[in-house]
């Protein structure tokens, strides 16, 4: 596994990420992934709890254009790895090696939708649990009961950057062999809720706009955008870093 500095930030570089992640649910090695990009990369910068999750973890892996663009224009040879992609990905290896899965996140009645889709698709996977993202202190109390009496062995944390991270790093313990993916708004392109970038968007690092288009509240966020290439620009030009 090799690995590398984004403003301060590790990313890790792997030919197989899947296989990867397979070997360490095989063997049963607790694994938090983090699926960066640039806008989770800024938010790091002001979020120092952020910042030392994302410096914890297992596996960062270079979900956005924008880290695999800077990575490459400093002669790293990398291919993005989106990370809803790699989520399924794992989700059918553990539906066929039955291993355990459980489900966080998302709007009421979303997960539910999702673990239909998939019970359909693979007849085998195994579904120790799930429950929505909107809980309150009795409700979470209750999800890490069940988290903790399931002991699962891949965990789909999807409440959104940076909450879905520092949630992983809090409650982790309870579940110390477990493979855990934060996986952002996921759940709601598996139950067809959303639909994702069509592949142009993507083959040419435009699905941030497609996002945009999708959810215009998000501009704000968007922002953040410009800023990562003004600051990995002075980072290469005057402070080059590595981790």
């Amino acid at each position: 596994m090799r690995q590398f500095g984004v403003l301060g930030l590790p990313v890790h570089i792997h030919e197989n990420y899947r296989d990867w992640l397979a070997q360490r649910l095989q063997a049963s090695q607790g694994t938090h992934v983090v699926t960066i990009n640039a806008e989770m990369t800024m938010q790091a910068r002001k979020n120092p709890d952020l910042a030392n999750v994302i410096k914890q973890a297992e596996l960062v892996v270079p979900d956005g254009s924008g880290i695999v663009l800077y990575l490459r224009s400093q002669g790293q040879k990398i291919n993005r790895c989106p990370g809803i992609e790699l989520s399924e990905q794992i989700v059918q290896v553990a539906a066929e090696q039955q291993w355990r899965v459980f489900l966080i996140g998302g709007a009421p009645n979303v997960v539910d939708t999702v673990v239909d889709i998939w019970q359909q698709k693979w007849t085998d996977i195994a579904i120790a649990g799930m429950h929505h993202g909107y809980f309150d202190d009795m409700l979470e109390q209750q999800v890490c009961e069940q988290l903790q009496s399931a002991q699962p062995d891949l965990i789909l944390v999807g409440l959104g950057v940076p909450r879905q991270e520092l949630w992983i790093q809090k409650y982790r313990h309870l579940c110390p062999n477990a493979v855990w993916i934060g996986v952002g708004g996921s759940f709601d392109i598996w139950s067809g809720l959303k639909t994702r970038a069509p592949e142009w968007f993507s083959n040419n690092n435009l699905e941030w706009l497609y996002r945009l288009y999708q959810e215009p509240w998000r501009w704000r966020r968007m922002l953040s955008l410009p800023h990562f290439v003004w600051c990995v620009t002075k980072d290469s030009l005057f402070k080059p870093k590595k981790v």
